[in-house]
């Protein structure tokens, strides 16, 4: 169970949004970077489309395609890796392509409440990449701490750590950290790290797929910020726990 709040600084909101399908989409720009940094470094030519992407850390897709084509990186491979990679995203990912979700960055300004909440990120994203992708539709200085994809390969360690981080410098239990996602990876990181599970069904997980795992509350879209923000007041800030029924479904 989590631990009551204790003290006004617990009584502090935490926002951990993911990127991908819940923020934005790079209309198959990050797939294509992948490619592009493989044929480049390593000479094999895949297009990636079999490899799952969706709610997955960067780590753990680039050991998924390495191990589909029995290949490995160096030492001095990975990190050349890594900055084709960056660079040809920043190349591919610029005005018209990529596009934000409805209610973004208005939901950003709702969460954060003039300062009363702290809006994060919780991403597998590398940290760069993350980076890349926020700069696109200027939203990099947006998030007062980021969890990403290289501080721990597997999502569930990297909720704890996002948890922690917002213990550390808030002093705000997981009973009051919010992770925002659109895949049934985060809905599980949040519960293993204690926290409230938000889904949206923006991304590329099927609606009935989320609600399947139990989020605590399950949106179409995040374009109208009351929705949130009500579910918040009536269930976060009361006596509610996460992952305890009901579960709140929201149209």
């Amino acid at each position: 169970m989590p631990e009551p709040d204790v003290g006004p600084a617990a009584k502090r909101l935490v926002w951990l949004f993911d990127i991908d399908g819940t923020l934005l989409l790079t209309d198959g720009a990050s797939r294509e970077a992948f490619s592009h940094a493989l044929k480049v470094v390593l000479g094999i030519e895949d297009d990636l489309a079999q490899v799952p992407f969706l709610g997955r850390t960067e780590p753990v897709i680039v050991a998924d395609i390495l191990s589909r084509h029995d290949a490995g990186l160096s030492p001095a491979d990975e990190p050349r890796f890594w900055n084709v990679l960056f660079d040809h995203m920043r190349r591919i990912l610029v005005h018209p392509r990529g596009h934000l979700m409805p209610g973004v960055p208005a939901i950003l300004d709702a969460a954060a409440r003039g300062g009363e909440a702290t809006v994060a990120l919780l991403t597998g994203n590398m940290t760069e990449m993350a980076r890349i992708k926020l700069a696109r539709f200027g939203l990099e200085t947006r998030f007062a701490f980021w969890a990403c994809g290289e501080e721990a390969e597997d999502r569930n360690a990297l909720a704890h750590l996002a948890v922690a981080r917002a213990r550390e410098r808030y002093g705000v239990p997981a009973a009051r950290c919010v992770v925002i996602g659109d895949t049934e990876h985060d809905i599980e990181c949040a519960r293993a790290a204690g926290a409230w599970a938000v889904a949206v069904a923006t991304g590329g997980t099927p609606r009935e797929v989320l609600a399947r795992n139990a989020p605590d509350l399950l949106l179409e879209n995040l374009a109208d910020p009351r929705d949130l923000l009500e579910w918040a007041d009536a269930t976060v800030a009361g006596t509610g726990s996460p992952s305890g029924p009901p579960n709140a479904l929201t149209e």
